[in-house]
């Protein structure tokens, strides 16, 4: 049976900045991770069974579920302020008119693969209906949010093996702190750049001249060619050898969330995910005719109540035109760039449905190589 281990012989892997290559120049917070937006929480859970021949509907199974909660309190009685941005719309993301007409978040942001969105939806309506009994009912109807990327490469997708009980699990399980990476969760049977992808995450938090606010990126990597990839400015996947074994596609997908407790209005949210477009560029991610391409953004402040007691708000906002905007653009860029690395670097090698195996990108030559082009030290 294959795993997420790595095999005998594959080095360790290392996240990008432990590894010494520095993305832009803002600080990180505590965690470098999504989880350092405070309240934010990510669970996940990952379902790895069988090995050899597809059978569908049987196996091999590749696949999970992550799950992003804005706060620990009733999200739909208590959503926040959202937006999203289409980069290239072959993909199946659930819940975005809504969220793009009213510019609230009321679920946790769920991702998956792509033919179990709508299991995972269904899920995440149960979920929010046992938390609040009354949607449907004496109130409106709740809106999940779910995004995906194709895992069908290494995983049976025709199986739709997320289940109910795994997108409750990757919910119960969610927590601040640091975030696993790699192949785990949703990012359990996807390919970037010709390498075993999968989750990466990344945080930046603005100097106290600035606010101190601090803005997280969670993303899935399932998208590239090999022979596009960059890194720190470098051609890694072309002055890299060919693996034995890649993924044929080259568009695929990303999912790209972003959390910030910066107070913004849904249309400043909404130039926020325009920016992430930026930070996949310097990866080498082209956003082909394939590719399923979204980002979704919130903030945890100023939250907007499902039942507001009366007919006005007052609200606290980030200046449209201050330099705390293009400090917030920053952050992103830099976060949804080294999430990228992250997400590589921290994905195993991984065999899949009928022997398709997925490389782990390797650390020990993409060592060598940064170093020759001067962006290592030693």
């Amino acid at each position: 049976m294959s795993s997420n281990h790595t095999p005998p012989g594959e080095q360790r892997r290392v996240r990008a900045r432990a590894m010494g290559i520095g993305v832009g120049d803002l600080e990180t917070g505590r965690w470098n991770a999504i989880t350092d937006v405070r309240g934010v929480a990510v669970g996940h859970h990952t379902l790895i069974r069988g090995a050899g021949a597809l059978v569908p509907g049987r196996g091999p199974v590749r696949s999970g579920v992550t799950a992003i909660v804005p706060h620990g309190d009733d999200v739909f009685r208590s959503k926040v302020a959202a937006s999203a941005h289409v980069i290239n719309g072959f993909g199946k993301c659930t819940g975005l008119a809504q969220l793009l007409e009213l510019g609230t978040l009321e679920t946790p942001i769920l991702l998956t693969n792509t033919l179990s969105v709508g299991m995972v939806a269904d899920a995440c309506v149960q979920w929010s209906v046992k938390i609040d009994p009354g949607i449907g009912i004496s109130t409106t109807t709740v809106n999940p949010v779910v995004g995906e990327c194709n895992d069908g490469y290494l995983n049976d997708i025709q199986g739709r093996h997320v289940r109910a009980e795994h997108v409750f699990a990757a919910l119960d399980s969610a927590a601040a702190g640091p975030v696993q990476e790699g192949a785990v969760g949703a990012g359990t049977g996807m390919s970037a750049f010709g390498f075993k992808g999968g989750v990466g995450t990344a945080s930046r938090c603005l100097p106290g001249s600035h606010g101190g606010f601090t803005v997280g990126v969670l993303l899935v990597a399932n998208c590239g060619a090999r022979r596009d990839l960059l890194m720190a400015g470098v051609p890694v996947g072309r002055e890299l050898e060919a693996p034995a074994a890649e993924p044929s596609h080259s568009d695929g997908s990303v999912m790209v969330v972003i959390a910030t407790d910066a107070p913004l209005a849904p249309h400043h949210l909404a130039r926020l995910t325009r920016r992430a477009v930026h930070g996949l560029a310097r990866t080498g991610a082209m956003s082909q005719h394939g590719s399923g391409d979204f980002v979704l953004a919130f903030s945890t402040s100023n939250r907007i109540e499902h039942a507001p007691v009366g007919l006005t708000r007052r609200l606290e906002l980030v200046e449209d035109n201050g330099p705390l905007v293009d400090g917030l653009f920053r952050c992103v860029v830099e976060c949804t760039e080294e999430a990228v690395y992250n997400a590589l670097l921290m994905a195993e090698t991984m065999e899949g449905r009928d022997g398709h195996v997925s490389q782990a990108l390797p650390v020990a030559e993409l060592k060598k190589l940064l170093r020759r082009y001067v962006r290592l030290e030693g």
